[in-house]
C-alpha cells in the first residue's frame, strides 16, 4: 500500500498538482486545533468547519486530548502560539471515539500477542512508566475534552490572552457542539 502511495506522489509532483496548495507556514485564521487522529475526521473536520489549506494548525493524536502538560501536543501548541501567531485554540473531541473505554491491560495483551518481549514491558515499568495508565483511554469524551481545555488554558507557559475552547464533533454529520 505504501508503494502505491509513493507512486501517486511521484505523479502528483510530476504534474505539479501541489501548486494549488501553496501557502505559508503561518495559519491565516490564527487558530490551532487539537483533535483526534480518527480516520472519519480527515476530510469531515475541515469540511464541516470551512477550513482550507493554510487556515489553521491541526494537531492530531489518539483521542484529541492531552494527558501530560509537557507532551508533544503541548509543545506543538506553544510553537503555534509563540512562533506562528496562533491566538485561539480549539480542542475538538468526537462521538464514538475509539479511545473512549480503551483499556491499558488489553493494550498490553495486544502488544504481547504482536511479539513485544516481556523484558521490554518490564523495562518500561522499571523506568517509572505506568504502562496500564499511559495506555488507558478515557471514560467520557466530554470530561476528557474539558480536562484538556483546562490543562491548556491554565498551562504555566500558555499566555492568558489565548482563547481556548472545547467542542465535540458528531462523527457522522460534522455538527460541532460547544462544551464547558
Amino acid at each position: 500500500m505504501i508503494d502505491q502511495m509513493l507512486e501517486y506522489n511521484r505523479q502528483f509532483v510530476a504534474t505539479k498538482s501541489y501548486e494549488k496548495y501553496a501557502t505559508s507556514k503561518y495559519p491565516d485564521k490564527k487558530i490551532a486545533i487539537v483533535t483526534c487522529m480518527d480516520t472519519r475526521l480527515v476530510e469531515l473536520l475541515p469540511a464541516a468547519l470551512g477550513i482550507k489549506n493554510g487556515d489553521v494548525k491541526i494537531i492530531k493524536n489518539a483521542g484529541g486530548t492531552i494527558t501530560n502538560p509537557f507532551d508533544s501536543t503541548v509543545r506543538s501548541l506553544l510553537v503555534a502560539v509563540y512562533e506562528l501567531g496562533v491566538l485561539e485554540v480549539m480542542i475538538i473531541g468526537h462521538t464514538t471515539c475509539g479511545v473512549q473505554g480503551m483499556d491499558g491491560d488489553e493494550m498490553l495483551h495486544l502488544m504481547r500477542e504482536r511479539g513485544i518481549d516481556e523484558e521490554h514491558i518490564s523495562l518500561m515499568q522499571h523506568c517509572g512508566i505506568d504502562l496500564k495508565s499511559w495506555l488507558h483511554g478515557f471514560d467520557d469524551t466530554e470530561s476528557a475534552i474539558l480536562e484538556t481545555v483546562d490543562l491548556v488554558r491554565n498551562h504555566p507557559l500558555m499566555p492568558k490572552d489565548v482563547v481556548v475552547r472545547g467542542y465535540i464533533m458528531d462523527s457522522v454529520t460534522g455538527q460541532l457542539s460547544p462544551i464547558g
